[in-house]
């Protein structure tokens, strides 16, 4: 890597020059630059605003699952047949599909190589359960924090290369010019009150972009605090986007944000909501004429987490009244795991075969929720106690939260996008469609990075030369510099700036979440466009302390425009599907039982195509990539791998 300066209006702004750039520092982030060491491309470096945080490393659920072809002996199972899993979600290309399957293994041993603790039997065979959205049992977990695990492992390996790591460094521009990435401009955080406000070139002919799903755009939300994405730098630079409308929404806590699936509904909580005023109701039995219907389709919410338009008058009607509660009356809802259900105080008869025999098998028909929890899993409590909510003697605040993008910058087989250098992996990339199973995400940030990885150095291993011109590199980022030269000790906006960001989030958790009500997406669109027009203008006497937070403004108000454009052009063209509902009417008390799907299923093999233009956003329809018909004739491969890499 080498190391000059750039004179700026008079100031020298620092210029990294290397083969490849990795913004993220998440489970593809890591994996990227690893492989990228690995493979010959050793001029590699990776930047991140702060290395401890992001999805992977503060996310999880009851038992994290990481989703993988099957390895153990008493499932049948091919590359093909987890491919045409991943395939059948709607809406998703062949080609990345087949990738994700075909790639799986190799990702998976490499993460058991170094170190992360998958359970194996006795004889080494990795057994594995059924995830949601798949038939066959290829799910394996290490528990709540599987994705922590991975990227500890991920970044020891990484340290282990010396890989210089820019923490603290936070990206505000893609550099592109002819459709292809000349480097990135990022702000040191460290560097702020210097003369340059830590203004930092990166300039490299290939970034691997890794910067997790667009969390800051929704209220409720259960990414981790810390972690808000950045996916508005490639929206901006022109980057087509795919299925950027297609989320999973779940119920999660809100005081501390995780995933409440698995256990933590299955041993069936008391739900209750308390108004305004203080009161509280055990809601659910005001809108089931049947208790054991409350009781049942909550256990269900244990393997059938995500809001799913299919089950609206199923598990997911759960879902739609704690909507009900939260947005239209207005209450805080609870799960309770110190108190029976009511539907409960006689004792388990009044479950289905299913719930009993789960709780029977488990050893766990024991009274109270918190001894159930406590017996099926007590890690499930410990983890929240350890942020300080005691779930044996206070409820727990949950809310209907986003939780993963399914959509993101569209790639190719090689995790490409269409700016040329420009790759994109883990969740900011848009790999899955309408539904994909449980724990697929993580098995994408590693082939992802794998695949990217590889292309990356197939370019060099073939003789490619960056040639890249200084001059370019500041010219096209001049009106970003002067902005941020121009700030000093000017006035503080950084609580204007807040509120700003959680009033326009607030409103897409409200109308364009799992419930989304076209005239107000529009109006909400309209107003996101007229707030960007002359955001920057608005704040250019502030303070050099505000630069952060108001970057991270315009990218939540760029991503949820963008997402926006997805969601009505998909609204109007499919209708209600996957994770959503589609309604002009307000579902409140009397209508929630009558909602249904209305999907036409007409969209299913077409891919959401978003692009950002001169500040216009458009949504356009794809055909889907077909699965490849793909040589397997040993002889053939063997020697279209050697020339392709160069192997004598």
């Amino acid at each position: 890597m080498k190391k000059t300066y750039i004179d700026v209006n008079g100031k020298s702004i620092p210029c990294h020059t290397l083969d490849a750039l990795v913004i993220g520092s998440g489970c593809a982030g890591f994996n990227a630059a690893d492989w990228l060491y690995d493979l010959g491309v050793t001029d590699v470096a990776m930047v991140t605003e702060d290395i401890n945080c992001g999805t992977s490393r503060n996310t999880g659920s009851d038992k994290q699952t990481y989703y993988k072809l099957s390895l153990s002996s008493s499932e049948n199972d091919s590359v093909m047949d987890m491919c045409h899993s991943l395939f059948e979600g709607k809406s998703v290309n062949g080609d990345t599909a087949l990738s994700e399957a075909a790639c799986s293994v190799r990702s998976f041993i490499k993460l058991v190589n170094l170190g992360v603790p998958f359970p194996t039997n006795d004889y080494g065979e990795f057994v594995g359960y059924m995830t949601d959205h798949d038939s066959h049992r290829r799910a394996t977990s290490v528990g709540p924090l599987t994705s922590k695990y991975m990227t500890e492992a991920l970044q020891k390996s990484v340290e282990r290369k010396n890989i210089p790591i820019f923490d603290k460094t936070f990206i505000i521009k893609l550099i592109c010019k002819e459709g292809k990435v000349l480097g990135a401009l990022g702000i040191d955080k460290t560097k702020l009150m210097e003369e340059t406000h830590g203004l930092t070139f990166f300039a490299c002919s290939n970034i691997v972009m890794a910067t997790g799903g667009p969390a800051g755009i929704y209220y409720d939300s259960v990414y981790p605090v810390c972690h808000k994405g950045m996916s508005s730098v490639a929206i901006e630079a022109g980057a087509g986007c795919a299925n950027l409308q297609e989320w999973q929404y779940g119920l999660a806590s809100v005081d501390f944000r995780w995933n409440v699936s698995g256990t933590y509904q299955q041993v069936i909580p008391r739900y209750i909501s308390i108004d305004e005023e203080g009161r509280e109701y055990e809601f659910l039995n005001d809108y089931f004429q049947n208790p054991a219907d409350a009781v049942n389709n909550v256990f269900k919410k244990g393997y059938q987490w995500p809001f799913d338009s299919a089950k609206i008058q199923g598990s997911s009607i759960i879902d739609l009244i704690i909507y009900n509660e939260t947005v239209n009356k207005n209450r805080k809802v609870y799960m309770d795991f110190r108190r029976e259900p009511s539907a409960l105080t006689d004792g388990f008869d009044i479950l289905s075969e299913e719930a009993y025999t789960y709780l029977e098998n488990s050893d766990a028909l024991i009274p109270t929720p918190i001894k159930r929890l406590e017996k099926m899993n007590p890690k499930a409590i410990e983890l929240y106690r350890s942020h300080g909510i005691d779930l044996f003697t206070e409820p727990l605040r949950v809310a209907v939260c986003a939780q993963h993008n399914n959509g993101g910058v569209a790639v190719d087989s090689n995790w490409q996008s269409d700016i040329d250098g420009l790759y994109v992996a883990g969740e900011a990339a848009g790999t899955f469609g309408v539904y994909r199973p449980g724990g697929s995400a993580l098995n994408s940030t590693q082939v992802g990075s794998l695949r990217a990885a590889e292309a990356i150095a197939l370019k060099y291993r073939n003789g490619f030369v960056n040639h890249i011109e200084e001059a370019d590199i500041s010219l096209l980022c001049r009106d970003a510099i002067e902005f941020v030269l121009s700030m000093g000790d000017g006035k503080n906006y950084l609580e204007e700036i807040k509120d700003l960001t959680d009033i326009y989030a607030k409103r897409m958790s409200a109308v364009a979440a799992h419930i989304r009500i076209p005239s107000e997406m529009e109006k909400l669109m309209a107003d996101i466009t007229e707030e960007l027009s002359d955001l920057f203008a608005r704040y250019k006497d502030a303070d050099i302390c505000n630069i952060i937070n108001l970057y991270r403004l315009k990218d939540v108000l760029v991503t949820q425009k963008a997402v926006l454009s997805a969601m009505v052009k998909t609204a109007n063209e499919a209708g209600s599907r996957g994770g959503s509902v589609v309604s002009e009417e307000k579902i409140t008390d009397s209508a929630i039982f009558s909602v249904t799907a209305d999907g036409n299923g007409s969209c299913d093999d077409k891919i959401f195509v978003t692009h950002m233009k001169n500040g216009v956003v458009s949504t356009d329809l794809t055909d889907i990539r077909p699965i490849p018909r793909t040589d397997m004739w040993f002889e053939n491969v063997w020697n279209q791998y050697n020339k392709k890499w160069n192997i004598n």
